[in-house]
């Protein structure tokens, strides 16, 4: 490359930097290595995808029928992709990681023997009303009292607006029963907008000097997020905030933070953060990067371990 074609691309890259947002925006995310800043944390990675058939309950039993093993062989494929995109945060993100998985259906006992400095809630597949009662009616139970941090990521998100008072519906309102297939879908990459920027887990997204926001985030308080979901919250249930919000489903992302809890939900999935890096690792500037929600994950963890996690 030469002297010129150095001096040419600054500056572009300057009178680029000049535009008023949104005419700034770049086709690509910057290339920014990421270092690894939290010294060690103890997280619990929730399996909330259904195991086998002791899971389900009548109705999916009826609905399924002799299916039943095909459509459970397909939640424990998903299960296991969903899985590891979480795992693979907590490992890139951290120095010292310790990461243990569970099922939702046995989270209570092994969060007290396993004691970690935060929960993470996977996404789902099917509907609520498939899962066995005593599974979500458990799951309300542990998640109304502990006082480990708890982050859940979409279907983890409903799971636990539903926990706290809130229905489950598709995105055009209606009922799971009333609309099992062909549904409204917020899928792909989209864009959310913050209402509360100053929450600590937006931390330095209006500070000028940081280079971890791209420039929509800062000036537009715009979060570009991988979205796969076809139910929503119908509201933000009593005790909870909500934090962002979009034009197909109002509830994004909400915050807990009262009674000795501090719980975050997200109806996107953040944990996508490094997907597309490890299919492409050579490519600087890269179209399809969740920078955004590893952002959020990471300061997610280092909330979690300021909190402390009595049970």
């Amino acid at each position: 490359m030469t002297a010129d074609t150095n001096l040419d691309e600054t500056q572009a890259a300057e009178t680029l930097d000049r535009l008023p947002f949104p005419f700034n925006q770049q086709t690509f995310c910057r290339y920014e290595p990421i270092e690894k800043s939290i010294d060690g944390a103890r997280v619990l990675i929730v399996d909330n995808l259904l195991r086998d058939e002791g899971d389900l309950s009548d109705v999916a039993r009826a609905d399924w029928g002799k299916e039943a093993s095909t459509h459970l062989k397909r939640e424990r494929q998903i299960a296991e992709l969903a899985l590891q995109n979480i795992v693979s945060n907590v490992q890139r993100l951290v120095k010292s990681p310790q990461a243990q998985i569970v099922h939702v259906s046995a989270l209570a006992a092994v969060a007290e023997e396993f004691r970690p400095d935060a929960i993470v809630l996977s996404g789902t597949l099917r509907d609520f009303d498939y899962y066995k009662p005593e599974i979500l009616s458990d799951f309300s139970d542990f998640i109304r009292a502990t006082r480990t941090p708890v982050l859940g990521i979409c279907g983890g998100h409903q799971l636990i607006g539903l926990s706290f008072g809130a229905r489950v519906v598709t995105l055009d309102s209606q009922e799971q029963s009333e609309r099992r297939d062909n549904r409204v879908t917020e899928y792909q990459y989209r864009l959310v907008r913050i209402v509360e920027p100053n929450d600590p887990i937006f931390e330095e997204i209006d500070n000028p000097q940081s280079r971890v926001w791209q420039a929509y985030t800062k000036e537009g308080r715009i979060l570009r997020v991988w979205q796969n979901h076809g139910l929503q919250l119908d509201h933000v249930p009593e005790g909870f905030k909500l934090l962002a919000t979009s034009y197909l489903c109002r509830n994004q992302m909400m915050v807990k933070r009262s009674e000795g809890q501090l719980i975050y939900t997200v109806q996107f999935h953040l944990e996508k953060s490094f997907e597309d890096w490890n299919k492409s690792r050579t490519r600087w500037e890269h179209p399809n990067e969740s920078r955004d929600g590893r952002i959020l994950f990471e300061n997610f963890l280092r909330l979690a371990l300021r909190h402390g996690s009595p049970l």
